[in-house]
């Protein structure tokens, strides 16, 4: 055969000829168990490809990309074929050898070059460490699917990013991670958590973020997926607020920035000594912010700008992503959201006016967007018929199809509904109101601008996250050790990470935000036989997410008392005595009437008693990244087909859906569904119960409609539909474009909070 006469090039400089009888081999040990796969087809599709001289990671490389390559509705055990030769040469590349080495000298090795955090070997005996090596399950690694190996390599195992060399394997993250979160924790039962937080990663019953996942292990210390900055009206807040961009996007984090308070072109500044140049030169200066640093040496970081829809510039704001127009009015590497509340919504459908303020002419209207709106409904109008106030009049009807047009057309115009971010809170908004969100829309915390990066009455909210993977869970009995756990891991995490900024480790340590959201939704409605669109889905996701928000409470309750409240507690609902059940929109009982099945008399009695350790507990993300290393559907999302090929650095990830053999006339592909109520609906479900808010997109297929045209009325009677059902934010405006469903696997556009 013409391959025997290949030489290999081997590390040392020599050669010899290729040994095909050993690639047999190894194709044939990971084609074990698995159905409808061809050992010699792949062999036949990496042998045309090797050449004279070919290195031995080359040959490697080849045959796990020809077995990848075969991955197909007809053959979904290919995922598992070429993820098992990837693992395989994985290990090759990090230890020499196919065996992992032991966790103690593994450890030791690295903690001595500087890739672990040297405090692991403190805080641990050998002992300690050769009993969760005894633990550990690298068959493990074989269970994975080859779109999660390529990620982990791209992103989540400790490498030389210059090189290329990589340094450990996928089971190793998951054994220290815990380790170094229950560090702390008495001698007695660490371990036992340990060992049970390694069996929920490991076995994929828990998803974790991007940051916990590359970082925790490390010596770099800074986790938080999501981080919202406030800009105030004064250019010493503007430049800590870059600074404060700056240092996070260095950290991988997404970002959210709030510029709703800069007063707008023309405004006077020192009594009329200047006028203000706009919001704009100060977006751009955000935008350069914001690119300036690379995340992980992989690409520029991102963010989304709020702002509300009555603010005079928003003509000149909502089409700042136009692909017409010039650079000089533009800046479209940012994403925006619009801020919303009732009575712009009243004015658009009863056919009046909204008018325009800059928020430094309206004394208190801005305030009040977000903490009282009663009272800003009482200012507004005041201000509107005030002669003295500058201001401009739009239909409110233009105004929204402005913003309608704007997200379809870029897809990136994000919507965030003020007043049920603030009425269906944690947090007292008369206290600590919510003015914004973050990158991907899920994060509801209160901020308070800096007017220095050390200013100690700023507030930067940051909020960890992590998800339950509804597919892997058996029953919801399962959540009450699950949410145990994230709960103890992710406060624990709280206190082991550093905070470049002051203002944000003193909202982390006062308020103690977490955000568990979940993943595999999709599955799991295919798994119960019910469906996206018909509401038939309803009553099993109002069951799932009274159980998650319930248990996660339970679990901070119980945190709360052996060590105690945040610092904060005073500010959030809880401390009246308030739980989500008590604050939802109610026209969403007309879509859902699923009774309450769990005790929130007695855990609201608890609560009473004894606090939260966290103020948060929920937030549903789009777990791009990791929804793809549990091998699970993305987020809350119906899968757009049931091999998902995602482009990324690494290349295109192909992943079938779980479950696709029993199941695949039981799942509902994105453009099958007929339109958004139904989902919408799900949403408002999950919503009812989720203390954060929810990463939700819309969804449109111009096929449907007359000329190819998706109505603009249609997509305004979608955002009216979202704020009845009680949305608090909207993601994505997705169109399809009648190209292959190939989705980027953009990590939240560049952030983190993809998880």
């Amino acid at each position: 055969m013409k391959n025997q006469n290949i030489l290999v090039s081997k590390r040392d400089g020599s050669k010899e000829p290729i040994n095909l009888e050993k690639i047999h081999r190894v194709i044939t040990w990971a084609a074990e168990g698995l159905e409808n796969v061809s050992v010699s087809e792949v062999e036949l599709r990496s042998h045309i490809q090797f050449y004279d001289g070919i290195t031995t990671s080359d040959i490697h490389e080849t045959i796990v990309k020809s077995a990848a390559d075969l991955i197909s509705e007809n053959a979904p055990d290919y995922q598992h074929l070429s993820a098992r030769l990837a693992i395989f040469h994985l290990r090759k590349k990090a230890f020499d050898r196919f065996t992992p080495p032991a966790l103690f000298e593994h450890v030791n090795k690295m903690v001595g070059s500087g890739h672990y955090d040297k405090q692991i070997i403190t805080d641990y005996s050998k002992q300690d460490i050769d009993e969760l090596d005894l633990y550990l399950d690298h068959n493990r690694d074989l269970t994975f699917s080859y779109a999660a190996v390529k990620q982990l390599e791209g992103k989540y195992l400790v490498q030389n990013r210059v090189t290329g060399k990589i340094y450990e394997s996928p089971q190793f993250i998951y054994m220290l991670i815990p380790m170094c979160l229950f560090a702390h924790y008495p001698v007695e039962n660490r371990l036992q958590y340990v060992k049970d937080f390694y069996d929920a990663s490991s076995l994929f019953k828990l998803s974790l973020p991007t940051p916990i996942m590359s970082g925790v292990r490390t010596p770099t210390r800074q986790f938080s997926s999501c981080v919202l900055i406030e800009s105030g009206d004064s250019l010493d807040s503007i430049n800590a607020t870059s600074s404060a961009i700056v240092k996070y996007v260095s950290q991988r984090a997404g970002i959210g920035v709030n510029i709703g308070r800069l007063r707008a072109l023309g405004s006077e500044i020192r009594g009329g000594e200047a006028y203000h140049t706009g919001l704009i030169p100060f977006i751009k200066h955000f935008q350069t912010a914001v690119k300036s640093c690379s995340q992980g040496g992989v690409r520029g970081g991102a963010a989304t700008l709020f702002y509300p829809l009555w603010h005079l510039e928003v003509e000149s704001l909502l089409v700042l992503k136009n692909n017409r127009g010039v650079e000089e009015n533009r800046a479209r590497h940012l994403d925006y959201g619009v801020q919303f509340n009732k009575l712009m919504y009243q004015r658009m459908i009863e056919g009046g006016d909204i008018t325009l303020f800059s928020p430094s002419d309206v004394p208190g209207l801005y305030d009040a967007f977000f903490e009282d709106q009663v009272e800003f409904e009482r200012l507004y109008k005041i201000y509107e018929v005030d002669d003295s106030i500058r201001k401009k009049k739009v239909k409110a009807i233009d105004l929204f199809t402005i913003v309608a047009q704007e997200r379809a057309q870029t897809g990136r115009i994000y919507i965030q509904n003020v007043d049920h971010c603030n009425t269906h809170s944690p947090f007292d908004p008369s206290k600590a109101p919510v003015r914004q969100s973050n990158l991907c829309l899920e994060i509801a915390l209160p901020t308070a601008p800096m007017n220095s990066i050390d200013d100690p009455e700023g507030e930067i909210a940051l909020c960890t996250l992590s998800a339950f993977n509804l597919g892997a869970i058996e029953n919801l009995e399962e959540l009450e050790s699950l949410s145990n756990l994230v709960v103890r891991a992710l406060d624990s995490l709280l206190d082991y990470q550093d905070y470049p900024v002051e203002a944000a480790r003193r909202s982390s340590m006062g308020r103690r935000t977490l955000g568990v959201g979940v993943t595999n939704m999709a599955y799991y409605l295919a798994k119960n036989h019910v469906k996206y669109s018909d509401g038939s889905a309803n009553g099993l996701m109002h069951r799932t997410f009274e159980a998650i928000q319930f248990n996660l409470l339970k679990a901070s309750n119980n945190l709360a008392k052996e060590q105690g409240v945040c610092g904060d507690y005073a500010d959030t609902n809880y401390a009246k005595g308030l739980l989500p059940i008590d604050t939802y929109k109610k026209e969403l009982d007309e879509v859902c009437n699923e009774p309450l099945h769990l005790d929130w008399e007695g855990l609201r009695s608890e609560i009473k008693e004894h606090g939260l350790r966290n103020s948060t507990l929920t937030a549903l993300m789009p777990c791009e990244t990791s929804s793809q290393i549990t091998n699970s559907t993305n987020g809350t999302e119906p899968p757009r087909g049931y091999v998902s090929v995602k482009a990324s650095k690494d290349g295109i990830l192909k992943q079938v859906v779980p479950g696709f053999k029993e199941l695949r006339d039981q799942y509902e592909l994105l453009w099958q569904i007929p339109n958004n109520k139904g989902y919408i609906q799900l949403v408002g479900v999950m919503q009812k119960f989720v203390d954060q808010a929810i990463s939700s997109n819309t969804n449109y297929d111009p096929a449907r409609f007359n000329e190819d045209k998706v109505p603009i009325k249609l997509v305004l009677q979608d955002l009216l539909y979202a704020y009845k059902m009680g949305l608090k934010t909207l993601y994505y405006h997705n169109t399809r474009d009648g190209a292959s469903d190939t989705q980027e696997d953009d990590d939240c556009a560049g952030g983190a909070c993809k998880l």
